[in-house]
Protein backbone atom coordinates (compact mmCIF):
# COMPACT_ATOMS: atom_id res chain seq x y z
CA UNK A 1 0.00 0.00 0.00
CA UNK A 2 0.70 3.48 -0.58
CA UNK A 3 1.57 6.01 2.26
CA UNK A 4 1.67 9.65 1.45
CA UNK A 5 3.53 12.26 4.09
CA UNK A 6 4.23 15.90 3.39
CA UNK A 7 7.97 17.46 3.86
CA UNK A 8 8.37 20.78 4.79
CA UNK A 9 12.00 21.80 2.72
CA UNK A 10 12.84 25.62 3.31
CA UNK A 11 13.65 27.43 0.21
CA UNK A 12 16.80 29.97 0.61
CA UNK A 13 16.67 32.38 -2.89
CA UNK A 14 18.81 35.42 -3.10
CA UNK A 15 16.37 38.82 -3.23
CA UNK A 16 16.25 38.63 -7.16
CA UNK A 17 14.79 35.47 -7.25
CA UNK A 18 12.24 36.44 -4.04
CA UNK A 19 11.29 38.82 -5.73
CA UNK A 20 10.01 36.44 -9.28
CA UNK A 21 9.12 33.85 -6.90
CA UNK A 22 6.03 36.45 -5.10
CA UNK A 23 5.40 37.88 -8.65
CA UNK A 24 5.00 34.55 -9.68
CA UNK A 25 2.53 33.55 -6.66
CA UNK A 26 0.45 36.26 -7.44
CA UNK A 27 0.34 36.02 -11.12
CA UNK A 28 -1.05 32.67 -10.45
CA UNK A 29 -3.12 33.03 -7.96
CA UNK A 30 -4.78 35.39 -10.43
CA UNK A 31 -5.14 32.91 -12.96
CA UNK A 32 -6.94 30.81 -10.17
CA UNK A 33 -9.42 33.61 -9.46
CA UNK A 34 -10.01 34.27 -13.47
CA UNK A 35 -10.65 30.42 -13.84
CA UNK A 36 -12.38 30.26 -10.42
CA UNK A 37 -15.02 32.88 -11.67
CA UNK A 38 -15.52 31.27 -14.96
CA UNK A 39 -16.47 27.60 -13.54
CA UNK A 40 -18.98 29.37 -11.49
CA UNK A 41 -20.95 31.38 -13.85
CA UNK A 42 -20.63 28.70 -16.36
CA UNK A 43 -20.64 25.74 -13.84
CA UNK A 44 -18.90 23.24 -16.28
CA UNK A 45 -15.94 21.38 -14.68
CA UNK A 46 -14.65 19.08 -17.68
CA UNK A 47 -11.00 20.37 -17.18
CA UNK A 48 -10.77 19.73 -21.20
CA UNK A 49 -13.96 21.89 -21.94
CA UNK A 50 -11.95 24.74 -19.63
CA UNK A 51 -8.73 23.89 -20.75
CA UNK A 52 -9.80 24.58 -24.54
CA UNK A 53 -11.72 28.11 -23.67
CA UNK A 54 -9.67 29.41 -21.13
CA UNK A 55 -5.74 28.29 -21.85
CA UNK A 56 -4.57 30.69 -24.36
CA UNK A 57 -6.46 33.47 -22.20
CA UNK A 58 -4.76 32.42 -19.03
CA UNK A 59 -1.32 32.17 -20.56
CA UNK A 60 -1.52 35.77 -22.14
CA UNK A 61 -3.24 37.84 -19.26
CA UNK A 62 -1.07 36.58 -16.77
CA UNK A 63 1.75 35.32 -18.15
CA UNK A 64 1.62 31.96 -17.21
CA UNK A 65 4.29 29.06 -19.11
CA UNK A 66 2.41 26.45 -20.10
CA UNK A 67 2.76 24.05 -17.51
CA UNK A 68 2.04 26.84 -14.59
CA UNK A 69 -1.41 27.36 -17.01
CA UNK A 70 -2.09 23.35 -17.09
CA UNK A 71 -1.64 23.47 -13.19
CA UNK A 72 -4.25 26.37 -12.51
CA UNK A 73 -6.82 24.43 -14.37
CA UNK A 74 -5.95 21.13 -12.26
CA UNK A 75 -6.12 23.73 -9.17
CA UNK A 76 -9.72 25.05 -9.59
CA UNK A 77 -11.81 22.54 -10.80
CA UNK A 78 -10.87 19.59 -8.14
CA UNK A 79 -12.33 22.42 -5.22
CA UNK A 80 -15.43 23.24 -7.61
CA UNK A 81 -16.08 19.36 -8.22
CA UNK A 82 -15.49 18.60 -4.15
CA UNK A 83 -18.33 21.34 -3.89
CA UNK A 84 -20.99 19.37 -5.99
CA UNK A 85 -20.14 15.82 -4.84
CA UNK A 86 -20.29 17.29 -0.57
CA UNK A 87 -23.58 18.38 -1.23
CA UNK A 88 -22.92 22.13 -0.52
CA UNK A 89 -24.45 24.86 -2.45
CA UNK A 90 -22.80 26.46 -5.46
CA UNK A 91 -20.56 29.17 -4.04
CA UNK A 92 -17.88 31.17 -5.82
CA UNK A 93 -14.29 29.70 -4.53
CA UNK A 94 -11.92 32.80 -4.14
CA UNK A 95 -8.33 32.06 -3.44
CA UNK A 96 -7.18 35.13 -0.99
CA UNK A 97 -3.71 34.09 -0.32
CA UNK A 98 -0.82 33.87 -3.26
CA UNK A 99 0.22 29.96 -4.17
CA UNK A 100 1.46 28.31 -6.68
CA UNK A 101 1.19 24.50 -6.82
CA UNK A 102 4.27 22.90 -9.00
CA UNK A 103 4.50 19.62 -10.76
CA UNK A 104 7.47 17.20 -9.84
CA UNK A 105 10.09 17.49 -12.87
CA UNK A 106 8.19 20.17 -14.60
CA UNK A 107 7.73 23.05 -12.37
CA UNK A 108 10.43 21.55 -9.82
CA UNK A 109 13.52 19.36 -9.35
CA UNK A 110 15.90 18.76 -7.04
CA UNK A 111 19.58 17.48 -7.54
CA UNK A 112 21.75 17.52 -4.83
CA UNK A 113 21.50 20.36 -2.53
CA UNK A 114 20.21 22.63 -5.33
CA UNK A 115 16.47 22.75 -6.19
CA UNK A 116 14.83 24.56 -9.86
CA UNK A 117 11.91 26.01 -9.76
CA UNK A 118 9.67 27.03 -12.98
CA UNK A 119 8.83 30.83 -12.59
CA UNK A 120 7.24 33.74 -15.05
CA UNK A 121 11.43 34.12 -16.32
CA UNK A 122 11.79 30.34 -16.81
CA UNK A 123 14.01 28.35 -13.94
CA UNK A 124 15.60 29.64 -11.40
CA UNK A 125 18.17 27.47 -9.34
CA UNK A 126 18.64 28.17 -5.50
CA UNK A 127 19.21 25.74 -2.49
CA UNK A 128 16.64 24.65 0.25
CA UNK A 129 17.51 23.32 3.53
CA UNK A 130 15.16 20.13 4.93
CA UNK A 131 14.51 20.39 8.79
CA UNK A 132 13.98 17.42 10.58
CA UNK A 133 12.33 15.20 7.39
CA UNK A 134 13.30 12.67 4.61
CA UNK A 135 12.68 13.00 0.89
CA UNK A 136 12.74 9.19 -0.02
CA UNK A 137 10.00 8.54 -1.77
CA UNK A 138 8.35 9.50 -4.81
CA UNK A 139 7.21 12.76 -5.58
CA UNK A 140 3.68 14.58 -5.99
CA UNK A 141 2.48 18.07 -6.99
CA UNK A 142 4.34 20.21 -4.47
CA UNK A 143 2.72 24.09 -3.30
CA UNK A 144 5.06 26.99 -2.90
CA UNK A 145 4.21 28.79 0.15
CA UNK A 146 5.38 32.45 1.56
CA UNK A 147 5.18 33.05 5.45
CA UNK A 148 6.96 35.26 7.31
CA UNK A 149 9.21 36.40 5.08
CA UNK A 150 10.31 32.63 4.43
CA UNK A 151 9.45 30.89 1.43
CA UNK A 152 8.57 27.13 1.52
CA UNK A 153 7.63 24.22 -0.35
CA UNK A 154 5.87 21.48 0.80
CA UNK A 155 6.47 18.02 -0.79
CA UNK A 156 4.27 15.10 -0.73
CA UNK A 157 6.03 11.77 -0.99
CA UNK A 158 4.86 8.60 -1.49
CA UNK A 159 6.01 5.88 0.30
CA UNK A 160 5.27 2.45 -0.29
CA UNK A 161 4.86 -0.04 2.92
CA UNK A 162 3.72 -3.61 2.99
CA UNK A 163 -0.41 -4.27 3.18
CA UNK A 164 -1.06 -5.71 6.84
CA UNK A 165 -2.49 -8.60 7.07
CA UNK A 166 -5.49 -9.83 9.58
CA UNK A 167 -3.72 -13.11 10.32
CA UNK A 168 -3.03 -13.64 13.37
CA UNK A 169 -2.98 -10.58 14.87
CA UNK A 170 -0.76 -9.41 17.67
CA UNK A 171 -3.87 -7.76 19.67
CA UNK A 172 -6.69 -5.77 18.81
CA UNK A 173 -7.68 -2.49 20.60
CA UNK A 174 -10.36 -0.62 20.57
CA UNK A 175 -10.44 3.41 20.04
CA UNK A 176 -13.53 5.47 21.13
CA UNK A 177 -12.77 9.14 20.42
CA UNK A 178 -15.21 12.08 22.04
CA UNK A 179 -15.11 15.29 23.37
CA UNK A 180 -14.26 14.77 26.89
CA UNK A 181 -11.91 12.14 26.12
CA UNK A 182 -10.49 12.27 22.63
CA UNK A 183 -9.75 9.08 22.96
CA UNK A 184 -9.97 5.92 25.00
CA UNK A 185 -8.99 3.01 23.87
CA UNK A 186 -9.34 -0.48 25.48
CA UNK A 187 -6.77 -3.89 24.57
CA UNK A 188 -6.45 -7.64 25.10
CA UNK A 189 -5.01 -7.24 27.93
CA UNK A 190 -7.53 -5.17 29.45
CA UNK A 191 -5.83 -1.78 29.67
CA UNK A 192 -7.86 0.81 29.31
CA UNK A 193 -5.96 4.39 28.03
CA UNK A 194 -7.40 7.54 28.82
CA UNK A 195 -7.01 10.73 26.83
CA UNK A 196 -8.62 13.52 27.93
CA UNK A 197 -10.00 16.56 26.07
CA UNK A 198 -10.47 18.74 28.95
CA UNK A 199 -7.20 21.07 27.83
CA UNK A 200 -8.15 21.17 24.39
CA UNK A 201 -11.66 22.77 25.43
CA UNK A 202 -10.22 25.33 27.84
CA UNK A 203 -7.79 26.11 24.61
CA UNK A 204 -10.72 26.03 22.38
CA UNK A 205 -12.81 28.41 24.51
CA UNK A 206 -9.62 30.82 25.03
CA UNK A 207 -9.81 31.46 21.54
CA UNK A 208 -13.23 31.98 20.77
CA UNK A 209 -13.13 34.79 23.27
CA UNK A 210 -9.99 35.69 22.07
CA UNK A 211 -11.26 36.35 18.73
CA UNK A 212 -15.14 37.56 19.72
CA UNK A 213 -13.56 40.17 22.12
CA UNK A 214 -11.06 41.51 19.25
CA UNK A 215 -14.18 41.51 16.84
CA UNK A 216 -16.01 43.60 19.25
CA UNK A 217 -13.29 46.19 19.39
CA UNK A 218 -12.74 46.65 15.53
CA UNK A 219 -9.88 48.64 15.71
CA UNK A 220 -6.45 48.97 13.77
CA UNK A 221 -4.49 46.86 16.15
CA UNK A 222 -6.94 44.86 17.08
CA UNK A 223 -7.51 43.30 13.51
CA UNK A 224 -3.34 42.77 13.33
CA UNK A 225 -3.73 40.49 16.13
CA UNK A 226 -6.74 38.60 14.76
CA UNK A 227 -4.30 38.27 11.72
CA UNK A 228 -1.36 37.27 14.19
CA UNK A 229 -3.02 34.38 15.53
CA UNK A 230 -4.01 33.05 12.16
CA UNK A 231 -4.44 29.41 12.13
CA UNK A 232 -2.42 29.29 15.63
CA UNK A 233 -5.51 27.28 17.09
CA UNK A 234 -5.83 24.88 14.00
CA UNK A 235 -1.95 24.21 14.65
CA UNK A 236 -2.20 23.24 18.12
CA UNK A 237 -4.53 21.17 17.44
CA UNK A 238 -2.87 19.39 14.70
CA UNK A 239 0.02 18.89 17.23
CA UNK A 240 -2.51 17.21 19.84
CA UNK A 241 -3.61 15.06 17.27
CA UNK A 242 -0.42 13.81 15.92
CA UNK A 243 1.27 13.02 19.76
CA UNK A 244 -2.39 11.09 20.43
CA UNK A 245 -1.60 9.13 17.80
CA UNK A 246 2.06 8.59 17.87
CA UNK A 247 1.15 7.76 21.50
CA UNK A 248 -1.31 4.97 20.81
CA UNK A 249 0.89 3.34 17.70
CA UNK A 250 3.66 3.30 19.43
CA UNK A 251 1.82 1.56 22.25
CA UNK A 252 1.16 -1.55 20.29
CA UNK A 253 3.17 -4.05 18.30
CA UNK A 254 3.28 -4.73 14.86
CA UNK A 255 0.12 -6.73 13.74
CA UNK A 256 -1.91 -4.35 15.74
CA UNK A 257 -5.43 -4.03 14.87
CA UNK A 258 -7.20 -0.68 15.60
CA UNK A 259 -10.49 -0.63 15.64
CA UNK A 260 -12.20 2.57 15.70
CA UNK A 261 -16.36 3.80 15.13
CA UNK A 262 -17.10 5.07 11.28
CA UNK A 263 -18.21 8.34 12.00
CA UNK A 264 -19.60 9.01 8.82
CA UNK A 265 -22.71 12.00 8.94
CA UNK A 266 -21.72 12.45 12.31
CA UNK A 267 -21.18 16.26 11.23
CA UNK A 268 -25.04 17.15 10.48
CA UNK A 269 -25.67 15.84 14.46
CA UNK A 270 -23.09 17.80 16.13
CA UNK A 271 -24.43 21.00 14.38
CA UNK A 272 -27.57 20.11 16.16
CA UNK A 273 -26.56 20.64 19.81
CA UNK A 274 -27.36 23.71 21.71
CA UNK A 275 -25.75 26.66 20.52
CA UNK A 276 -23.94 27.55 23.69
CA UNK A 277 -22.18 24.06 23.10
CA UNK A 278 -22.34 23.78 19.37
CA UNK A 279 -18.73 25.63 18.71
CA UNK A 280 -17.55 22.78 21.02
CA UNK A 281 -18.93 19.93 18.82
CA UNK A 282 -18.72 21.13 15.26
CA UNK A 283 -14.99 22.33 15.83
CA UNK A 284 -14.40 18.26 17.45
CA UNK A 285 -11.32 16.72 15.26
CA UNK A 286 -12.41 13.49 14.92
CA UNK A 287 -11.31 12.95 11.40
CA UNK A 288 -7.84 14.21 12.18
CA UNK A 289 -6.96 11.86 14.34
CA UNK A 290 -8.25 9.22 12.49
CA UNK A 291 -6.48 9.98 9.50
CA UNK A 292 -2.77 10.11 11.28
CA UNK A 293 -3.58 6.96 13.09
CA UNK A 294 -4.09 5.72 9.91
CA UNK A 295 -0.92 6.45 8.53
CA UNK A 296 1.44 6.02 11.47
CA UNK A 297 -0.38 2.68 11.94
CA UNK A 298 0.41 1.65 8.38
CA UNK A 299 4.41 2.55 8.96
CA UNK A 300 4.45 0.67 11.84
CA UNK A 301 2.94 -2.88 10.31
CA UNK A 302 -0.14 -2.06 12.00
CA UNK A 303 -3.95 -2.22 10.19
CA UNK A 304 -6.94 0.11 11.27
CA UNK A 305 -10.81 -0.34 10.62
CA UNK A 306 -13.94 1.42 11.14
CA UNK A 307 -17.09 -0.58 11.91
CA UNK A 308 -20.93 0.31 13.24
CA UNK A 309 -20.95 2.86 16.29
CA UNK A 310 -24.58 1.65 16.98
CA UNK A 311 -24.96 1.35 20.67
CA UNK A 312 -21.53 1.05 21.69
CA UNK A 313 -22.36 2.97 24.76
CA UNK A 314 -25.34 1.76 25.54
CA UNK A 315 -24.63 -2.03 25.38
CA UNK A 316 -23.07 -4.01 28.43
CA UNK A 317 -19.70 -5.99 27.34
CA UNK A 318 -20.29 -8.48 30.42
CA UNK A 319 -23.48 -9.76 29.83
CA UNK A 320 -24.76 -8.33 26.39
CA UNK A 321 -27.59 -6.43 27.59
CA UNK A 322 -28.37 -3.24 25.61
CA UNK A 323 -30.44 -0.33 27.15
CA UNK A 324 -29.99 3.16 26.54
CA UNK A 325 -30.75 3.51 30.30
CA UNK A 326 -27.84 1.64 31.77
CA UNK A 327 -25.66 5.14 30.68
CA UNK A 328 -26.13 8.45 32.57
CA UNK A 329 -24.71 11.05 30.44
CA UNK A 330 -24.55 13.32 32.82
CA UNK A 331 -21.95 11.62 35.15
CA UNK A 332 -20.23 9.98 31.98
CA UNK A 333 -21.49 6.43 34.18
CA UNK A 334 -22.10 3.20 32.54
CA UNK A 335 -24.18 0.76 34.96
CA UNK A 336 -25.63 -2.07 33.53
CA UNK A 337 -29.50 -2.64 34.81
CA UNK A 338 -29.11 -6.58 34.16
CA UNK A 339 -26.16 -7.94 35.91
CA UNK A 340 -25.07 -3.99 37.54
CA UNK A 341 -21.58 -3.84 35.70
CA UNK A 342 -19.97 -0.37 36.09
CA UNK A 343 -17.40 1.94 34.33
CA UNK A 344 -16.72 4.95 32.65
CA UNK A 345 -19.14 4.96 29.74
CA UNK A 346 -16.20 5.91 26.80
CA UNK A 347 -14.41 2.86 28.48
CA UNK A 348 -17.73 0.65 28.31
CA UNK A 349 -17.40 2.03 24.26
CA UNK A 350 -14.37 1.39 23.23
CA UNK A 351 -14.48 -2.37 25.54
CA UNK A 352 -17.54 -2.75 22.74
CA UNK A 353 -15.19 -1.61 20.01
CA UNK A 354 -12.71 -4.08 21.08
CA UNK A 355 -15.49 -6.85 20.98
CA UNK A 356 -16.35 -5.62 16.98
CA UNK A 357 -12.61 -6.42 15.69
CA UNK A 358 -12.72 -9.58 17.32
CA UNK A 359 -16.00 -10.19 15.69
CA UNK A 360 -14.67 -8.76 12.25
CA UNK A 361 -11.43 -11.39 12.64
CA UNK A 362 -14.17 -14.64 13.13
CA UNK A 363 -16.03 -13.34 10.62
CA UNK A 364 -13.16 -13.00 7.99
CA UNK A 365 -11.63 -16.48 9.19
CA UNK A 366 -8.66 -15.10 11.19
CA UNK A 367 -8.16 -15.71 15.10
CA UNK A 368 -5.72 -13.81 17.84
CA UNK A 369 -3.44 -17.07 18.59
CA UNK A 370 -2.29 -16.54 22.10
CA UNK A 371 0.39 -19.14 23.63
CA UNK A 372 -3.17 -20.42 25.61
CA UNK A 373 -5.16 -20.56 22.66
CA UNK A 374 -7.49 -17.86 21.24
CA UNK A 375 -8.13 -14.62 22.79
CA UNK A 376 -12.11 -14.10 23.81
CA UNK A 377 -14.54 -12.42 21.52
CA UNK A 378 -15.91 -10.97 24.65
CA UNK A 379 -13.64 -8.83 26.82
CA UNK A 380 -12.60 -10.53 30.21
CA UNK A 381 -14.48 -8.42 32.88
CA UNK A 382 -13.27 -8.98 36.53
CA UNK A 383 -15.28 -7.91 39.53
CA UNK A 384 -12.49 -5.09 40.17
CA UNK A 385 -14.16 -3.57 36.65
CA UNK A 386 -17.25 -2.72 38.86
CA UNK A 387 -15.51 -0.75 41.51
CA UNK A 388 -16.07 3.23 41.22
CA UNK A 389 -12.53 3.82 43.64
CA UNK A 390 -10.48 2.86 40.43
CA UNK A 391 -6.89 4.19 39.87
CA UNK A 392 -5.27 5.61 36.93
CA UNK A 393 -1.54 5.24 36.36
CA UNK A 394 0.18 7.65 34.10
CA UNK A 395 3.62 6.86 32.07
CA UNK A 396 5.85 7.42 35.11
CA UNK A 397 4.29 4.68 36.88
CA UNK A 398 2.22 7.50 39.58
CA UNK A 399 -1.34 5.76 40.86
CA UNK A 400 -3.61 8.93 41.40
CA UNK A 401 -7.52 8.77 42.36
CA UNK A 402 -9.47 8.39 39.79
CA UNK A 403 -12.73 10.80 40.94
CA UNK A 404 -15.76 9.43 40.29
CA UNK A 405 -13.59 6.58 38.25
CA UNK A 406 -14.30 8.91 35.24
CA UNK A 407 -12.25 11.92 35.52
CA UNK A 408 -8.77 11.23 34.71
CA UNK A 409 -6.91 14.94 34.48
CA UNK A 410 -3.76 13.85 32.09
CA UNK A 411 -3.49 14.05 28.71
CA UNK A 412 -3.00 10.67 28.61
CA UNK A 413 -3.78 8.44 31.59
CA UNK A 414 -4.49 4.24 31.72
CA UNK A 415 -6.55 2.20 33.78
CA UNK A 416 -5.64 -1.67 33.84
CA UNK A 417 -8.12 -4.59 34.98
CA UNK A 418 -8.02 -5.42 38.34
CA UNK A 419 -6.28 -1.65 39.34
Amino acid sequence: MHITLTSKVQILPDEETKDLLIRTMHAYTAACNYVSAHVFASQETRKQRIHDELYREIRSRFGLRSQMAESVIRTVVPKYKALSSSGESWKLIKFSKPQYDLVWNRDYSLKGDVLSVNTLEGRKKTSFCIPGSSLDGKFGTAKLVHKHGKFYLHIPVIHEVPEVSDDGPADVVGIDRGIRFLAAAYDSSGKTTFFSGAQVKAKRAHYKALRKELQRIGTPSSRRRLKAIGQRENRWMNDVDHCISKALAKSYPKGTLFVLEDLTGIRKATERVKISDRYVSVSWPYYDLEQKLIYKAAMRGQKMINVDPAYTSQTCPKCGRRDKTSRDKRLHLFRCTGCGYTSNDDRIAAMNLYRKGNEYLVQSGKSMSLAGGVRSMTPDVTPADTEISESVTNAGGVSLPLQGSHKPLLLGVSLSRGS
